[in-house]
């Protein structure tokens, strides 16, 4: 499994920021090029979320739990 996660700030306090799995590679499809490379999944989970803005976000092989920013 590889999963997306992002890196998010709220617009107001930009720095309330906090991270928050988009996608797994068993919803979507996901590869570690694609995710690396800013997967699309990325951009349209962006478009849904507009109060928020994303700072950073990596790629995870497996089922990692992700942590806090």
């Amino acid at each position: 499994m590889i999963k997306i996660i992002a890196v998010l700030c709220s617009l107001s306090p930009p720095e309330n920021c906090y991270e928050q799995t988009v996608t797994t590679s068993d919803f979507a499809d996901v590869s570690m090029q694609s995710c690396l490379m800013g997967a699309p999944q990325l951009a349209e989970w962006m478009k849904q979320h507009p109060a928020e803005r994303l700072a950073a976000w990596r790629c995870v092989i497996g089922k990692q739990h992700g942590r806090g920013a």
